[in-house]
């Protein structure tokens, strides 16, 4: 019989004409034929996803997949008796032929931990691989973050390939795939730096050269009113260490956020001190002030339109309207209406 030929025979000849083909199609390419006609199937990544859930997301085999690869000092500290399926999948919708995934929480000594094994199906091996699976681990500890958990989980990643490159060639310690490992090795196993800028004294801001203007308002804005700042802040736009651009935003954002029981009078005093920006303070506390023009109008015409309802219902209760009827008449409320009839 031609090899893929499907004819009238034995059960045998045909479970294994089908293992074959199976097979086939399993490393790329199949070639079926149907009575004489022949289908091809071209080389295309082979959807293995189910394969691989089929297994690894069953409770039993996942338990002895952990018995034989978890790292012993997570085994020592899990309960496999609490393994639990999770949802999901962290892989890149156009990524998803050549990668599949199964995530497993369980519970451990110090709370709860998640193991995310990540099954390789590609022609060549993804050198950035160790990134990927810290990449992948992180979105799982932001998913147990969003579930309400106040502390991040322990995620053990798995690699489990099958390629044609044996053994893996690409390393799987993600801080080696700095061009300097031995820093990012340092940067990334030890605290961030921190600018608390309440804590520093207000002295050592003053030598900060350019980033001196938005530590020392960012620390006072919430303490002080904005003209205890004036002497500092003239003295460091003479300096020269800030754009006209920066100004401007740091005087909006100031007006914005600040406390100032006068901000027109600080704007126009900052603009006598720093005459090199006058005009750029003085259009500030001129807008300042058409904003105050245009809110005080419009208060007062809702002062005049209330004044207006308030006529009006005094005219109905006269006229002894219900209240009901008097209030869907006017919009005041049943309150402003027994203060007007009393």
């Amino acid at each position: 019989m031609a090899k893929g030929t499907l004819r009238a025979g034995s059960g045998n000849q045909v479970l294994a004409l089908v293992m074959e083909q199976t097979l086939c199609y399993i490393h790329g390419s199949v070639n079926v034929t149907w009575q004489g006609s022949t289908m091809k199937k071209s080389d295309t990544p082979v959807p293995h996803d189910g394969l691989f859930k089929t297994f690894l997301a069953h409770p039993d085999t996942a338990r002895d997949f952990l018995e034989i690869y978890l790292p012993p000092e997570i085994r020592k500290s899990g309960d496999l008796n609490t393994l639990q399926l999770e949802s999901g999948s962290f892989i890149e919708e156009d990524l998803r032929t050549y990668f599949a995934d199964v995530l497993w929480s369980m519970k451990t000594t110090t709370g709860e931990a998640y193991i995310y094994t990540l099954l390789e199906h590609q022609s060549s091996p993804d050198r950035h691989m160790a990134f990927r699976l810290m990449r992948y681990a992180i979105a799982v500890m932001q998913r147990h973050l969003d579930k309400g958990y106040a502390q991040l989980p322990l995620v053990v990643p798995f690699l489990f390939c099958h390629g044609r490159a044996s053994p893996w060639p690409c390393p799987l310690n993600w801080l080696t795939l700095f061009s300097d490992p031995e820093m990012a090795h340092q940067l990334y196993t030890r605290s961030f730096p921190l600018i608390d800028v309440s804590a520093l004294e207000d002295d050592d801001i003053m030598q900060h050269r350019r980033m001196a203007m938005l530590e020392l308002v960012l620390k006072r804005i919430h303490t002080q009113d904005l003209r205890a700042l004036m002497e500092s802040l003239v003295t460091l736009i003479a300096a020269g260490y800030t754009t006209e651009g920066q100004l401007a935003t740091l005087i909006n954002w100031m007006l914005q956020t600040g406390d100032t029981a006068r901000p027109q009078a600080f704007l126009r005093e900052m603009a006598q001190q720093s005459p090199h920006y006058k005009e750029l303070f003085m259009t500030a506390a001129q807008r300042l002030e058409q904003q105050g023009i245009k809110k005080g109008r419009r208060e007062g015409i809702r002062l005049g339109e209330q004044k207006a309802k308030q006529e009006v219902a005094r005219s109905l209760l006269k006229m002894g309207l219900p209240v009901q009827a008097i209030i869907e008449a006017t919009g005041l409320s049943e309150r402003a209406l027994a203060e007007l009839a009393s």
